[in-house]
């Protein structure tokens, strides 16, 4: 073996002058903040490599790949810091109680679930089967809607904050055509003036159409039908809702609930009054079938306190899906709760979890077993599940535009098949959610 020594030279790197040791710094600087609030490594990889070697005193695992369609985030162990659970609180798997014999599957959509007893129907789209190919975009929840319009004699009354399904629209103007009464209330930004909107047609065809002409938002999407049957939740007739989000719809046949649902809908299309200028005087608890309906409207009726109200009364089980969530009072009360042994665990919509209106971080922060959803879409649900019994759903996000000044609609529903059903939904969501790992607690 030869001791000669090899001639090739060992490169030099060139010393960095002091303007550019500045810039260096500034740029790494930024790709940090842009790293923190976005989870997106601009420097390639090397910064996620960087933050992901284990430290003495934490593991920090981020990465810059895309959000995945069907596959769980990263838990709580992966996260900067795991805040220790609030002392008393069950962590145990909550038992979905089984459905009665009485409720059966809705077999005339084919992108979406649904089922069905008695005199009520609920129903959940299903973003996982479809992508951003709007050509595979059909079959939804609108078709049974559609459905149910064609069968209509009477009347026809329809609060939209968007509007844009085909199956819809063309529903509605079969029905105004053979002589059904069409009414209309939308809000002026997102219903009338959205390119992708059918109002202008409906207009064109003679259908009185009312406006809420105001900053704030209309922000309902119901229907009442023959003035027996109402279709609410959280879904607007808009094709990223019906197809791409997650989202709820219950339909009840009930004359008490049309009635209410009617006398709201004329307040906005008869005497023009919406947000806090309209009447506190339309509430309603009903029971049907052994059923128990509670419907309340913002801003007018004291939703915030009904709903509050009611998280206080949990003894077992409280498990919520939030598009919005930045109410504190519903945070404190669900911590409450927490604290006295109940068992609490919600889905926030990623976008905006993390800014410091929501209360995403106060609630992982105490300890409580909350995730941010992991659908590329929109987790649109605005969704209370208590003891497996009670469901509080509708148009109303957790917010405090929908406390104070948009116009909303909410149903507090006691019924075990109907609460099963939605705890369904939300393992569905939580499967596929991450838990919070950008927060310092």
């Amino acid at each position: 073996m030869s001791n000669k020594r090899s001639n090739k030279k060992t490169p030099q790197t060139k010393p960095q002058s002091p303007l550019q040791v500045i810039l260096g710094a500034i740029a790494l600087i930024i790709a940090v903040i842009v790293f923190a609030l976005t989870g997106i490594d601009p420097t390639g990889g090397q910064l996620s490599n960087i933050i992901s070697q284990p430290t003495a005193t934490a593991e920090v695992r981020a990465t810059n790949t895309p959000r995945p369609t069907n596959t769980p985030r990263p838990t709580a162990a992966s996260a900067a810091v795991t805040p220790a659970p609030i002392s008393g609180a069950p962590t145990a798997v909550l038992q979905i109680p089984a459905l009665s014999s009485s409720v059966r599957p809705i077999t005339s959509i084919s992108n979406g679930v649904g089922w069905s007893k008695s005199f009520w129907r609920v129903y959940f789209t299903n973003p996982a089967q479809n992508g951003r190919d709007r050509s595979q975009w059909m079959g939804g929840i609108e078709d049974d809607i559609a459905a149910m319009i064609n069968t209509l004699t009477t009347s026809l009354d329809i609060a939209a904050f968007e509007f844009e399904s085909r199956a819809i629209t063309d529903a509605v103007l079969a029905a105004h055509k053979r002589g059904v009464r069409v009414r209309m209330v939308v809000d002026n930004d997102h219903a009338r003036n959205d390119p992708a909107s059918t109002i202008a047609e409906l207009e064109l065809a003679g259908i009185p159409i009312v406006d809420d002409n105001r900053s704030a938002f209309m922000h309902n999407k119901f229907m009442v039908m023959d003035g027996l049957t109402v279709w609410m939740g959280s879904m607007n007739y808009q094709y990223n809702d019906m197809y791409r989000n997650n989202n709820n719809v219950l339909m009840m046949r009930s004359k008490a609930v049309a009635d209410v649902y009617t006398k709201e809908f004329e307040e906005m299309f008869v005497d023009k009054q919406f947000g806090s200028r309209s009447p506190n005087t339309n509430t309603l608890s009903t029971t049907q079938n052994g059923v128990n309906i509670n419907v309340f409207f913002a801003p007018e009726n004291d939703v915030l306190n009904a709903i509050v109200n009611e998280i206080n009364q949990a003894k077992n089980n409280v498990r919520f899906m939030a598009f919005s969530f930045t109410v504190d009072e519903f945070a404190q009360a669900l911590l409450e709760r927490a604290r006295a042994g109940v068992s609490v665990e919600g889905v926030f919509e990623n976008t905006g979890s993390e800014t410091t209106a929501s209360r995403l971080q106060t609630l992982f922060c105490a300890g409580l077993s909350v995730y941010q959803d992991g659908n590329p879409g929109v987790l649109h649900h605005k969704v209370f599940i208590i003891d497996s019994e009670t469901v509080i759903t509708g148009s109303f996000n957790f917010s405090a535009n929908a406390v104070r000044s948009n116009d909303e609609n909410l149903v507090i529903v006691r019924d075990r098949d109907i609460a099963a059903l939605y705890l369904q939904e939300f393992e569905r969501v939580k499967s596929i959610a991450r838990s919070p790992f950008r927060f310092t607690c």
